[in-house]
C-alpha cells in the first residue's frame, strides 16, 4: 500500500530496527532454503507499515506461532519513512516477499515485471478520507480546489485519492495532493491547516477523531464502504512475490500461505480485543491511541479482512479499473498473471476450513 508510512510509536522503531536492517542488506536470505533440504526455510518479508491495522495479520501470524507451526522462519521488517517501499524492496530482491497492496502487481506488469499476489488478506483498502469540518467534503466530487494529504505521492493512497476524484469527474489538475505520511505527521497536517483531508488508516483514524481535528468523509475501510465508493470489492493487503521466485520456492510459499490463511481464520473467529491482546503493546497503545481506542477502531473496521485468504471475484477487475482511470496503466494487462488462488485454496483444504469467498477467475 502506502510506500512511506510514518511509524506510529517511537518504540516500534527500536524493536524493528534490527529486522529492517537485515532485510535491506544484501540478497534474499531464502536461498538457503532449497526444496527437500530438510531445513526450515527462511523468508524475508517487508510490510508497508507493520503497525497499521490494515497490515496486522503479518505480525499476528508471528505472535500466534503460526509461521513456526507451518514450518517456515519468516523474518518480518517494515518500511521506514523515506526508505524503500516494501513492494520495491521485493521486486529488487532485497527481500523475498512484500506485505503490500495487490494493485502493485498490475503496475509491475505494466512496467514489464512479473510479480504476483499469492494470498489475499483484505477485500477493502482499510482507508478513510478524514476531513476537517470546514472542508465540506463528502465525496470525490468535493475534491475540486482542495489540498489532499496522501501517505506519499505514488502510493496506494495517492492512487485511491485520484480514483475517487476521477469517478466524480474531477481532474487531478483541479486539486492538490501532498505526502503527509501517517500517524503524527498526518494528524499535524490536518491540525495545522496544511490539508483539507488526509487518506489514512487505523489507528491514525481513531487518533484524528479523538483529537477532534477531522471526521470520516469517505469510508474505504470496509468491504461495504469500498463497494459503494468504488463499484466493487477492492483487494488491498496481500503477500506479493516475484513470479520467478514463487516458481522456484513453491513449497516455501505454501508454508507462508498456510500460516496466513490460518491467521485469517483466527481473525474471523476472534474478537477485536482478542486480536489486540496478541499484538505488540506498542502497536495498540502509544502516543496516538489507547488500547481501548484501538479495539474500538478494529471492531468497526474488522470487516475488511477476508476469512480465507482467497482473491475475491471481481476484485482484480476493480483494481485494474482504478489503475486505468487514474492513468497508471494504459496498455493491456493479463490479470491471470497478477494473482493466484492455488496456495490459499490448498491451505484451506489441508486445514479443513470452510471457504466463503467466491474465488476470482483468470479474468479477475
Amino acid at each position: 500500500m502506502s510506500r512511506r508510512p510514518a511509524t506510529v510509536a517511537a518504540s516500534l522503531l527500536a524493536v524493528l530496527a534490527l529486522g529492517a536492517t537485515a532485510a535491506c542488506s544484501g540478497n534474499s536470505g531464502s536461498t538457503t532454503a532449497s526444496s527437500g533440504s530438510g531445513s526450515t526455510p527462511t523468508v524475508k518479508l517487508m510490510v508497508g507499515g507493520i503497525d497499521k491495522q490494515i497490515y496486522l495479520p503479518y505480525q499476528l501470524a508471528q505472535n500466534l506461532g503460526f509461521y513456526k507451526k507451518y514450518g517456515v522462519d519468516v523474518q518480518l521488517s517494515t518500511e521506514q519513512d523515506g526508505g524503500v517501499g516494501a513492494e520495491e524492496a521485493m521486486a529488487s530482491g532485497q527481500v523475498d516477499m512484500a506485505g503490500a497492496w495487490y494493485n502493485h502487481t498490475i503496475e509491475f506488469q505494466a512496467k514489464g515485471k512479473a510479480v504476483e499476489d499469492v494470498v489475499q488478506l483484505s477485500g477493502a483498502p482499510g482507508e478513510r478520507e478524514m476531513c476537517t469540518k470546514k472542508s465540506g467534503v463528502t465525496s470525490g466530487a468535493d475534491f475540486k480546489g482542495k489540498t489532499l494529504g496522501v501517505t506519499d505521492l505514488g502510493s496506494g493512497t495517492d492512487t485511491l485519492t485520484q480514483f475517487l476524484a476521477a469517478k466524480k469527474g474531477v481532474k487531478t489538475s483541479q486539486f492538490h495532493r501532498i505526502g503527509v505520511g501517517a500517524g503524527s505527521t498526518a494528524i499535524a497536517a490536518l491540525q495545522n491547516g496544511k490539508v483539507d483531508c488526509v487518506m489514512t488508516t487505523q489507528p491514525t483514524v481513531a487518533a484524528i477523531e479523538k483529537k477532534g481535528v477531522g471526521t470520516s468523509a469517505i469510508d474505504l475501510a470496509t468491504t461495504q464502504g469500498a463497494t459503494a465508493a468504488m463499484g466493487g470489492a477492492f483487494p488491498a493487503a496481500s503477500v506479493l512475490a516475484r513470479t520467478d521466485w514463487v516458481n522456484s520456492h513453491k513449497d516455501t510459499v505454501q508454508k507462508v500461505v498456510d500460516a496466513l490463511v490460518a491467521t485469517m481464520h483466527w481473525i474471523n473467529t476472534h474478537s477485536a480485543a482478542d486480536i489486540a491482546d496478541k499484538l505488540p503493546a506498542s502497536f495498540v497503545s502509544n502516543q496516538l491511541v489507547t488500547k481501548a481506542d484501538y479495539v474500538t477502531a478494529l471492531t468497526e473496521d474488522k470487516g475488511q479482512f477476508l476469512p480465507d485468504g482467497i482473491m475475491p471475484a471481481g476484485g482484480p477487475k476493480t483494481s485494474l479499473a482504478t489503475e486505468q482511470l487514474v492513468g497508471n496503466v494504459k496498455g493491456s494487462v493479463d490479470l491471470s498473471k497478477t494473482f493466484t488462488n492455488d496456495f490459499a485454496l490448498q491451505a484451506n483444504k489441508s486445514e479443513g476450513f470452510k471457504t466463503t469467498t467466491t474465488p476470482a477467475g483468470p479474468t479477475g
